[in-house]
C-alpha cells in the first residue's frame, strides 16, 4: 500500500500539506499510518482481515468484502501477520472512479480469480483498463456483505442468494441441513460478524436496490425480497442507507439524468 507520491496528513479532517516519498520506514508493524496518494486503489484480502480507516470510519475486509479508495482520500490500516493483501492501482487522471469516498464492495467470483490470478502472474500489465472496468463494475450502493465459509453457514448464504424472499428462520435452516440452530448462528457471527438476521436483511436489502431501479412499486419490492411489511422494508431500508426507497429513487434518476 505504500508508494511513491504518498503524502503526509496531520489528521483525516486537515487537507494533505507536505509530500514525502515512501520508504521502510512508513511501514508500521502491523499496518499503515495515516496516508493520502494520488491514485486510485483497489483492496483486496484473500487471507486474513484488514482493517482501514478513512474519514473516521473504520471499514473491515475479508475474502468476500474489497475497498476501493478514490485518490485523496486519507486513510490508515491495521492488519495481522497473516494477512495477504492484493493490491491493485490506477491513475487518477486515466481513470474515473464512480466513488468518492473509501466504498467497499462484494467482491465477486469473478473478481477475485482476476485479482488472485494477477498476483500470481509476472507479467500483469499494470493500470490494464480492463481490469479497471473489472473491478468497478457492480452495484456502488450495496451494503458490504461478507460470505459464511462453514458448509452449513455457507449452504443457507448460497440459497439465499437465490432466492432472499425464503422466509426459513434460522431454527428451520437447521433442521433442513440436520445441525442445531445455536452452531448455525454462531457460525454466521463468527464467519461473517454479524447475526443470522442481519446478514439476511443485508442481503435482501441489497437485492431490493436493483428492483427499485427497475421502476418497481417499494411495496412490490418489500414483499419480492422477503419484508413482511412494506413498512418494515422502509425502516430497514433508512437504518442503512440513511433515506427511504423513494428518496434512493429520485437520487438514482437525478444522478442518470
Amino acid at each position: 500500500m505504500a508508494e511513491t507520491g504518498l503524502r503526509s496528513v496531520r489528521d483525516e479532517e486537515t487537507r494533505a500539506e507536505d509530500v514525502i516519498m515512501a520508504d521502510d520506514e512508513f511501514i508500521a508493524e502491523g499496518g499503515h499510518p495515516l496516508h493520502v496518494h494520488e491514485f486510485h486503489q483497489f483492496l483486496h484480502v484473500p487471507v486474513g482481515r484488514i482493517v482501514v480507516t478513512a474519514l473516521g470510519r473504520d471499514y473491515e475486509l475479508s475474502a468476500s468484502v474489497a475497498l476501493w479508495i478514490p485518490a485523496g482520500v486519507a486513510h490508515s490500516a491495521r492488519f495481522g501477520a497473516d494477512s495477504v493483501i492484493a493490491v491493485e492501482s490506477f491513475d487518477a487522471d486515466r481513470f474515473e472512479l464512480p466513488y468518492r469516498d473509501a466504498t467497499t464492495i462484494n467482491i465477486t467470483d469473478a473478481q477475485r480469480r482476476l485479482v488472485l490470478g494477477r498476483m500470481r502472474s509476472t507479467c500483469a500489465q499494470e493500470e490494464d483498463p480492463e481490469v479497471f472496468a473489472a473491478l468497478s463494475a457492480g452495484h456502488r450502493n450495496c451494503l458490504p456483505l461478507p460470505q459464511p465459509t462453514s458448509h452449513t453457514a455457507g449452504a443457507v448464504a448460497r440459497e439465499l442468494a437465490r432466492t432472499p424472499s425464503d422466509p426459513r428462520t434460522a431454527t428451520e435452516w437447521a433442521e433442513n441441513l440436520y445441525t442445531s440452530s445455536t452452531s448455525l448462528r454462531r457460525a454466521f457471527r463468527a464467519e461473517t460478524g454479524m447475526a443470522f438476521s442481519e446478514w439476511r436483511t443485508r442481503l435482501r436489502l441489497n437485492h431490493s436496490l436493483g428492483l427499485l431501479e427497475q421502476g418497481q412499486l417499494v411495496s412490490s419490492v418489500a414483499a419480492r425480497v422477503g419484508f413482511v411489511s412494506t413498512n418494515g422494508y422502509i425502516l430497514a431500508f433508512r437504518r442503512h442507507f440513511g433515506q427511504t426507497p423513494g428518496a434512493y429513487v429520485r437520487s438514482s434518476l437525478d444522478r442518470s439524468a
